[in-house]
């Protein structure tokens, strides 16, 4: 089945026939996690091949420049297959450098919060080119999941409000290096702004809807799955795992739940997308 036909199965309201039968809870979990497992078609075939390319490389050439080829390549083809719009594109190239900048600050020498191993010709800085496409990731999931599953946002807070907070978030990355981390302050803030607001979206015919925090929530805990198998297998190491693996502190949830706050304000920011976000008067 090519992906526009399966696209089309999934946003048609009508069930599949050998679906039908099932009761209602879980005729919507079945299309809910099937959308949701579309939606993560770049992070799904990115780090299929973080998983997949041999440490030594391919062809003789290093394993983090091979990977940088493939993130390219299933960005062009999304593109040219219509499964992304130029304006999405650049959103998420937006998020390539925003996570290229924090990778560079983070491996530096002196901060030293985890570290590239590995050699590669595609290196600045210390940082493979391919770790943006990391970040990117998440922004790609959120913009496929929003047409899916026919997200629209309730009572989303002032857009300068969200924005302030995006850019707390961003900056104590950086900042708590130097004069501490005010994570849980900003956490706090944050939980305030968003307290109010709801995400509506639709698994097949029927609304239903969630709390915007749980949803942050939920996708930093699946990011943070996916940084524990990525240093399982040797892509980036955090001080801890230099002399044999161990689970990433769960402490980095909170981490990836606030960059996925950061993440949607962007993308909250794309017109067609700004269309469906509702902002109290």
């Amino acid at each position: 089945m090519r992906l526009s036909s399966l696209d089309a199965a999934l946003l048609d309201t009508r069930p599949l026939p050998f679906l039908a039968a099932l009761p209602r809870p879980l005729l919507d979990l079945a299309y809910f996690t099937v959308k949701e497992a579309r939606a993560c078609l770049f992070a799904g075939l990115f780090f299929a091949a973080i998983f997949l390319v041999p440490r030594t490389g391919v062809l003789g050439l290093p394993r983090y420049d091979v990977l940088l080829i493939i993130a390219i390549a299933i960005q062009a083809w999304m593109v040219l297959a219509k499964l992304e719009t130029l304006d999405e594109l650049k959103a998420i190239c937006l998020f390539h450098v925003v996570g290229f900048a924090l990778e560079v600050f983070k491996t530096s020498p002196a901060i030293g919060s985890w570290s590239y191993p590995d050699f590669a010709y595609t290196k600045v800085l210390g940082v493979p080119l391919f770790s943006g496409f990391m970040y990117a990731a998440v922004g790609s999931y959120i913009i496929q999941a929003w047409r899916l599953l026919d997200v629209r946002i309730r009572h989303h807070p002032p857009y300068w409000l969200a924005t302030l907070i995006a850019l707390a978030i961003y900056a104590n990355f950086f900042t708590h290096h130097f004069i501490g981390d005010y994570r849980w302050y900003i956490a706090a803030c944050a939980l305030g702004v968003y307290a109010r607001t709801t995400v509506v979206f639709r698994p097949l015919d029927r609304d239903r809807r969630m709390p915007m925090l749980l949803a942050f929530v939920l996708i930093g805990f699946f990011i943070w799955l996916a940084e524990n198998f990525s240093t399982f297998f040797g892509v980036w190491q955090y001080p801890d795992q230099l002399g044999a693996w161990s689970t990433v502190h769960v402490g980095k949830w909170s981490s990836w739940s606030l960059l996925v706050v950061m993440t949607f304000t962007i993308v909250a920011h794309l017109k067609h997308i700004k269309e469906r976000i509702h902002v109290p008067d």
